[in-house]
């Protein structure tokens, strides 16, 4: 079972300098022959947000956050509307870890039987990317850059360092020549022994031992297996779903992301539909949070002893 995809709205009186530099497209090399090529453009809109409602009593000190779409050199984002209920007094844009971007609002008080409501509307504009054409040259690398060596460390859930983990990617990736070859040959592996099943979240290790899990899970084997064989590999959450992607390096020490689809039709090494990514990375830490979140999900905490409670309405909607 994927994580919970929800809806939900908010409005804004004034805009902060932060949206700026979020509308500005980030300073990436174009991709060379043995990288991913972009494919086709798909062109979205997104809502995001939250509604929240006092039931049976006022409910004070409320604060949240939600993450919103960042762009990437697949992805272009571009905020077409904001609305925020006089309710919410301040909100702004806080950009974080593995490239997450979020809104952190503040409530102070929320009347009884009053709605709040917090909506972002987005134009996404994502490319598929194309199946590379020289993977022959591609190699594991011996020292990534520092962004890059993070996602070879076990992260919540992804267990790299487990034996039956280990010694399964062993058995799937000897005899394998190229580095290409030994990562399509864990995708392969993984595809034939773990089926997706609607369980709830357990993990790389008891996924792997079980046979079957999440979509979130059996993703999580793939990229546990590929930083067990020292290859950086990251989840990358979709609406509704989940995929992977892999690092390699060309001959010359330039790097490159590599997405894969782990369940449904094979697509090992691009991506041949342009949805929307709404993280990459699964090892990410927020103020709010004492622990590393493998997915970074709608957050709202508040006071108690008002005698009311918060009904609250999570929102993620894609228009097509």
């Amino acid at each position: 079972m994927l994580r919970p995809f929800l809806s939900c709205l908010l409005v804004v009186a004034t805009a902060s300098p932060a949206w700026c530099q979020f509308n500005k497209k980030p300073e990436t090399p174009a991709t060379e022959a043995t990288g991913p090529k972009l494919d086709k453009a798909v062109t979205n809109r997104y809502q995001v947000g939250m509604r929240i409602r006092a039931i049976g009593g006022p409910v004070n000190g409320l604060s949240g956050t939600f993450a919103i779409p960042a762009e990437w050199e697949d992805q272009q984002v571009r905020k077409l509307e904001e609305k925020v209920s006089p309710h919410v007094r301040q909100f702004n844009l806080r950009s974080g870890d593995s490239g997450l971007k979020q809104i952190v609002f503040q409530i102070p008080q929320l009347p009884a039987e009053e709605t709040a409501t917090i909506l972002f509307t987005f134009e996404v504009v994502t490319n598929a990317t194309q199946v590379p054409t020289d993977t022959a040259g591609l190699v594991i690398p011996k020292n990534p850059p520092r962004e890059v060596r993070k996602h070879l460390l076990a992260s919540p859930q992804i267990e790299i360092a487990n034996p039956k983990i280990r010694a399964f990617t062993k058995e799937l990736t000897d005899g394998k020549e190229t580095a290409w070859e030994q990562v399509a040959a864990i995708y392969e592996g993984v595809r034939e022994k773990v089926k997706l099943e609607n369980d709830k979240l357990k993990g790389a290790a008891l996924t792997l031992r079980d046979g079957h899990g999440a979509e979130e899970d059996v993703a999580a084997v793939f990229v546990a297996c590929c930083r067990a064989h020292k290859v950086p590999a990251r989840t990358m959450f979709v609406p509704d779903s989940c995929h992977a992607e892999f690092y390699l390096e060309d001959a010359v020490g330039k790097g490159f992301w590599f997405p894969c689809v782990i369940e449904g039709d094979k697509a090992f090494g691009y991506r041949p539909e342009a949805t929307i990514i709404l993280q990459r990375g699964d090892n990410v830490r927020v103020p709010e949070l004492k622990d590393p979140q493998r997915f970074v999900a709608e957050h709202l905490t508040g006071k108690g002893g008002t005698g009311g409670r918060p009904e609250v309405e999570f929102v993620r909607r894609v228009e097509h």
